[in-house]
């Protein structure tokens, strides 16, 4: 009896989970390494999820219950080194496992930007600047959402873009996914705080999805939340701890100074330690912002620059759930067809 193929899944998010379960369903020999004690990556972090306000737990519950039982996940593990041999590649694990793999696939996802790099805005100097990871947190945990001196905001702003489009950092993709993230929080916010006032401040909004246009639109006529088009140039704090905000109003063509209570930046996506390391470490080829290249990013998307190893998900740009989701499904064909090549 001939032995089952083998294949690695390095990163335990969304696309690492998906791949796996189908790969093993198909009777293959599955590895899922993970380096932290849990898998679900980022989506796990997050409370509700939009359009929908569905709640994460649901996504990770059902892709971990369908998780087959013969998937070898290893959490708490990262990745020493790989090396080819012959047709087939040896993986060294920090734990000092060596796992001889027929294909590799990498989904290692992305990590927030460092939002500290955009040293304008005083996230990490000023208390009442946060990210919208770190507001997401507050949602999940169910807390109140206070400032330093622990009042309610009456006026919250929410920054666009940060990490994202932006030429001075060098980040000049979209992340695709802030804009309407953005609307969903600040939606939330007005849900728990009726009273407050939310601005949106945002260099063009990008509602790509089939009813991101209809949460936007909720937005401003059912909660009142406010879109200012412009980028802000300067956040600084007053005396009493609120935040005083610069932009230009690009649409009415004049500078503004507003003062905020609490603002949130939405922070876009970078390629992630595990990404960068793995890059690295294969020499593989990467795309001019700096994510994982593919061979062809219509019709080889989830090859990469070496034969036998593919990529899935946000390792190579940045996705929404759905879109990592099939993009995981995607890699899976194209390891099928590789894996059957090799074995005729």
């Amino acid at each position: 009896m001939a032995l089952k193929q083998k294949i690695v899944v390095i990163g335990g998010g969304i696309a690492g989970i998906e791949a796996s379960s189908i790969l093993s369903r198909m009777d293959y020999d599955v590895t899922l390494i993970e380096k932290t004690d849990n898998i679900g990556g980022h989506v796990a972090q997050w409370d509700r999820l939009f359009p929908d306000q569905r709640k994460s737990d649901e996504i990770i519950e059902y892709l971990k219950a369908n998780i087959p039982s013969n998937i070898k996940i290893k959490l708490n593990t990262t990745v020493s080194t790989i090396a080819k041999s012959n047709t087939s590649f040896v993986v060294s694990l920090s734990d000092n496992e060596l796992i001889e793999t027929d294909s590799i696939l990498i989904s290692t996802g992305y990590d927030l930007f460092d939002a500290k790099l955009k040293e304008e805005y005083g996230y990490g100097i000023y208390d009442n600047v946060i990210t919208s990871a770190e507001l997401e947190k507050l949602f999940r945990e169910n807390k109140p959402i206070l400032t330093k001196s622990g009042k309610e905001p009456q006026r919250i702003g929410f920054v666009h873009c940060v990490g994202s489009r932006d030429r001075k950092i060098n980040n000049i993709y979209c992340s695709k996914v802030c804009c309407v993230t953005a609307v969903k929080q600040a939606i939330e916010v007005r849900q728990k705080l009726p009273y407050s006032e939310a601005y949106c401040f945002y260099m063009d909004l990008r509602m790509y999805g089939l009813s991101f246009e209809e949460i936007y639109n909720e937005s401003q006529e059912k909660y009142g939340v406010t879109f200012i088009r412009g980028r802000l140039s300067e956040a600084a704090e007053n005396k009493e701890g609120q935040i005083i905000v610069k932009v230009e109003d690009t649409l009415l063509g004049r500078p503004m100074k507003m003062t905020m209570d609490l603002l949130v930046l939405m922070v876009g996506m970078t390629p992630s330690e595990g990404t960068s390391g793995l890059i690295k470490m294969l020499n593989l080829e990467t795309n001019s912002s700096h994510f994982i290249a593919s061979k062809d990013e219509h019709t080889q998307s989830n090859i990469t620059s070496h034969p036998g190893i593919f990529v899935a998900g946000a390792a190579t740009s940045p996705k929404s759930i759905d879109d990592t989701l099939a993009d995981a499904r995607g890699a899976v064909v194209k390891i099928l067809e590789y894996l059957n090549s090799n074995a005729q």
